[in-house]
């Protein structure tokens, strides 16, 4: 079983169209990275942004989802994964328990946690995939 995790914006504007773009390219390159018959993917559990983004493309390819996010996530739509775990309650108090649930990293943008979740992956030795992707003025 390959444990891809998405990182990535939840809350700013962005290019929807290239973001599914760079989503699709990253979770596919972190597939054939370390090809398995089953493929999870696993991301914040709310319904907005890359996470999103990732878990709608994750579905179209029969893949299962799981969630790791803090209480404070119960605050947004959440994405109906198949598996949902909770981590305290401030945001990055899951980010431990998220990089040790993954074997491949996929970071599309992003503010200052996913830098960090990015920056502890590869102190971890996880491989990391990393797209940038320009927010739009609103």
């Amino acid at each position: 079983m390959l444990k891809i995790g998405l990182v990535g914006y939840s809350d700013k504007k962005f290019d929807k169209e290239l973001a599914k773009k760079l989503v699709a390219i990253g979770l596919l390159k972190a597939a054939e990275s370390q090809y398995d018959d089953e493929i999870v993917l696993v991301s914040g559990l709310t319904n907005l942004g890359i996470p999103a983004i990732g878990y709608s493309f994750a579905k179209e390819q029969g893949w299962k989802t799981v969630g790791i996010a803090c209480s404070k996530a119960s605050e947004y739509e959440c994405f109906p994964v198949d598996e949902k775990h909770i981590i305290g309650d401030d945001w990055g108090e899951e980010s431990e328990t998220f990089l040790n649930s993954i074997d491949v990293l996929v970071r599309i943008g992003g503010g200052k946690q996913s830098e960090k979740e990015e920056k502890m992956a590869m102190d971890k030795d996880i491989p990391c995939f990393s797209f940038e992707l320009p927010l739009q003025s609103s």
